[in-house]
């Protein structure tokens, strides 16, 4: 009998009984046993107690009562389909599953597979007295490992009569998944993609992706959730689970780190990494952001935790961004725009401090060196110079990538700083308040100098003539000659009014207004420095 199922053991056991000889069942022949007791009709119209009756009282009170019993019966039930199907036996093992992970961890008695930690050590207070007693506690997720063996179309019922039930947490189905995915997908990229194990594969990422917990903001880890998306990417998954993960994605960015951005990118993009995927996870994230920003407003929400909350999320993405962006600048075949496109795309509430942009230009500059005058102004229109640390100032005023404004900006802010905190210092006597309000007086007074030294650089050829006072050049003996020249004239020209010790003089004083010839209400003795600073 060719159609017979279970096969000869089956038949055997099916005979052996007939015979009134003893049988023994078990989780890994039982299944069988049943479907062959069927197909020969051993039903209790034929005899009281027949073999039917006797292997369902086995089932419902052996093996439905144990937990690894119960998948391993689910497991030989696969290959006696559908004649397991139609008896049922496949439902109430996954019923029997379903209903035991839903079960108290407390209550939980049987025996089970954990071996990603230990146990914790629990204390028992009798009589007020601690007694030390090693006491294993059972973790929600005691049932994922398990569950792990099943192939991947009895796991997704499984999964789905488990989250059915409603009595299990986003966390712990998001960490069966991820249990699931590591167990099951190869490590490789070749063994990812070989022809023989793509549609497998394929099949496998997808179930996943529908099986992940119907909250968006919480279950799985932006980490595994970015592995995922670039395994979908690489099987080549459907469109709309790659765009459940993107969804999802926008929600968690800020948990993100600059290594899970690093998605491969695919034909026939050119560059190394996909940038535009990046840039579409950074909008709607965005775009969520703003929406919950106008919801507060409409419930007229004032809670400061929530704000420092969101504030915080968005300082991780302005953070997370620059850093991915040093690491897409050293790649040559990356345009101008998409760099520029991504840097702009991140709030300036995200960004208060600009050392990682700057880090990042500076790596772009320095892989694309064949960039025009114009395209490194534009990149370097990106940063804020008030905005960088004095080590980065420092660095900035050094650095031979940057155009000529850029590095008088700097070295002008810097100026200004000094001159701020030397003040501060000597005026510690004043009101706090009336201090902050100068600061920022002279901030003020700083950018409209810089825009008017811009609309001289325009003017100028392009040379500043060397200051032959040897305390400039002595203190200045660490910067390169160009930025050495520029400090020069800016010290030239505050040098003219070093004897007036009023604040505002001495703003005014360096002010590279100063500089511009024909100016009827410059000093005589700027006047005179002006005419040996220009060549």
């Amino acid at each position: 009998m060719v159609d017979f199922p279970g096969g000869p053991k089956a038949f055997e056991i099916c005979a052996k009984f007939c015979y009134g000889m003893t049988v023994t069942l078990n989780p890994y022949n039982v299944v069988a046993a049943r479907c062959a007791a069927e197909y020969l009709e051993m039903t209790e119209d034929i005899d009281r107690g027949n073999l039917i009756f006797k292997i369902e009282v086995f089932l419902n009170s052996s093996i439905f009562h144990s937990w690894k019993d119960s998948i391993i019966v689910l497991q030989t039930a696969k290959s006696l389909l559908p004649w397991s199907e139609d008896l049922k036996i496949v439902g109430r093992c996954i019923d029997s599953i379903a209903s035991k992970t839903s079960v108290d961890p407390a209550n939980v008695t049987w025996s089970y597979t954990y071996n990603r930690k230990l146990a914790e050590l629990d204390r028992v207070v009798e009589d007020r007295v601690k007694l030390p007693v090693i006491v294993e506690s059972v973790p929600k997720d005691w049932w994922v490992e398990d569950i792990c063996e099943l192939d991947i179309d009895l796991y997704k019922r499984v999964m789905i009569s488990v989250k059915s039930k409603g009595r299990m947490d986003a966390t712990v189905i998001g960490e069966a998944l991820k249990m699931y995915a590591v167990r099951w997908l190869p490590d490789s990229v070749d063994a990812l993609v070989s022809d023989a194990h793509a549609q497998r594969n394929k099949s496998l990422v997808e179930t996943i992706i529908c099986l992940l917990p119907s909250d968006k903001g919480v279950g799985c880890s932006c980490s595994f959730l970015l592995k995922l998306l670039k395994v979908a990417i690489l099987v080549g998954a459907d469109e709309s689970s790659r765009e459940d993960l993107v969804n999802r994605l926008s929600l968690k960015l800020h948990e993100a780190s600059v290594k899970d951005l690093l998605i491969p990118a695919r034909s026939p993009q050119i560059t190394i990494y996909d940038v535009e995927l990046v840039q579409c996870i950074l909008n709607r994230f965005l775009m969520h952001e703003k929406s919950n920003q106008d919801m507060d407003v409409e419930k007229n929400e004032k809670e400061t935790d929530n704000f420092v909350l969101k504030l915080g999320s968005l300082l991780n993405v302005g953070k997370l961004i620059d850093g991915y962006l040093a690491e897409i600048a050293r790649d040559r075949n990356l345009t101008l725009s998409s760099f520029i496109d991504l840097a702009r795309t991140v709030p300036e509430l995200a960004r208060p401090i600009h050392d990682r942009l700057y880090k990042a230009i500076d790596i772009y500059l320095k892989e694309h060196p064949s960039l025009t005058k114009v395209e490194r102004k534009r990149i370097c229109g990106l940063m804020v110079v008030k905005k960088l640390t004095m080590d980065a100032s420092m660095h900035a005023a050094q650095n031979e990538r940057l155009p000529l404004r850029v590095v008088v900006q700097v070295l002008f802010f810097e100026q200004v700083r000094a001159s701020a905190v030397f003040r501060s210092v000597s005026n510690n006597s004043r009101d706090a308040s009336l201090s902050t309000q100068n600061t920022d007086e002279e901030c003020e007074k700083t950018a409209e100098n810089c825009r008017t030294l811009e609309k001289q650089m325009n003017q100028m050829d392009g040379k500043l003539a060397k200051k032959s006072s040897k305390n400039s050049r002595s203190s200045m003996q660490l910067l390169p000659s160009r930025s050495r020249r520029i400090f020069d004239k800016l010290w030239a020209v505050g040098k003219g009014h070093g004897d007036d010790k009023s604040p505002e003089t001495s703003v005014s004083s360096q002010s590279p207004t100063s500089m511009v010839p024909g100016d009827t209400k410059s000093s005589g003795s700027s006047s005179r420095h002006r005419r040996h600073s220009i060549s």
